[in-house]
């Protein structure tokens, strides 16, 4: 039976997608901090990335034929304009990182990504905007959209929410909802050319674009930051992108926007809720709160994703 029907192992696939994801946000927010330039620390981290997955195209003979094929359909306009914008919503995710998890923490950054990307795939599939098509919004997809909202409610129960400045709570939402996008986005050009490392490469080429000329007018603005710190690891944020986002644009045909979501929250939430333990940040929920909501998101992935179907006798 196709995966498409039954996306159990596809899930299965998006669970790292999100820790990986809760890791480069983790790295992307301590960079910002060091700069003191969020916006920069986006820049860089997509400017990174954008070197690796152009190296991986250029060496590999499928990459080499994928950006063929893109550019003979941009020429001939076969490639709607908006399939090549998803970069767009990647470059404020890795912004909003850069400005926010330092001083939210990774798991409460979660909290908002994991709202807007939940109803944002939910929207996004009954309109069919990711490849698969239009994927009906059934009981089980709305009863597992609302437990990962419920898991959401969960780590807001903390009381050291209170003091926080309440622009660092709804720009996460917002980067959810556009990553919902973003990946049926990639997904739908995937599709089109052919090759998830085309679709990548145009992620990270405009992702880079508006991540550099931000840098520029807020760094015209503020002025130029301190010195690159030295640490390397502060610098993985863009490889660990060129990973999950090719991941996404492979998988997502096969699960649906809200289940690639979902699927990439358990990887999420559990991956925060370490980081965050073991590097806490200020305002960082307690880790029984983080843990709870872990556990309430995860069972919305079980409802949403996993297919309950009778069996019947056979006699």
């Amino acid at each position: 039976m196709s995966q498409r029907r039954f996306p159990g192992i596809a899930v299965l696939g998006a669970v790292p997608i999100g820790a990986l994801t809760a890791v480069q946000a983790r790295v992307n927010g301590s960079l910002g901090a060091e700069l003191g330039d969020g916006v920069l620390a986006g820049g860089i981290s997509f400017g990174s990335g954008l070197v690796v997955v152009l190296i991986l195209a250029a060496v590999l003979p499928a990459g080499r034929a994928g950006l063929r094929r893109l550019v003979a359909a941009v020429r001939e306009r076969s490639v709607p304009g908006w399939m090549l914008l998803g970069g767009v919503a990647g470059a404020f995710t890795v912004a909003s990182q850069g400005l926010a998890v330092a001083t939210i923490g990774v798991a409460l950054f979660t909290v908002g990504f994991v709202a807007g990307q939940t109803t944002g795939g939910l929207l996004l599939d009954r309109f069919g905007q990711g490849p698969a098509g239009v994927v009906p919004v059934t009981v089980r997809r709305i009863i597992g959209a609302l437990l990962a909202l419920a898991g959401v409610a969960v780590s807001l129960l903390g009381d050291r929410v209170g003091g926080i400045p309440v622009w660092m709570l709804v720009v996460p939402v917002i980067a959810g909802a556009g990553v919902a996008w973003q990946q049926g986005t990639n997904g739908r050009l995937r599709l089109r050319v052919q090759s998830p490392l085309a679709a990548t490469v145009v992620n990270f080429a405009g992702g880079t674009a508006v991540l550099v000329v931000a840098a520029l007018v807020h760094g015209a603005i503020v002025g130029a930051p301190r010195a690159l710190p030295a640490d390397p690891w502060l610098y993985l944020g863009g490889p660990i992108g060129v990973v999950y986002i090719f991941l996404s644009s492979v998988i997502v045909q096969r699960t649906g926007v809200l289940v690639l979501g979902l699927g990439s929250v358990v990887g999420l939430l559990t991956t925060s809720v370490v980081l965050d333990a073991l590097w806490p940040a200020p305002a960082a929920p307690p880790t029984p709160l983080a843990i709870l909501a872990a556990a309430v998101a995860i069972a919305g992935v079980v409802v949403a994703a996993v297919p309950w179907r009778r069996r019947r006798s056979r006699r």
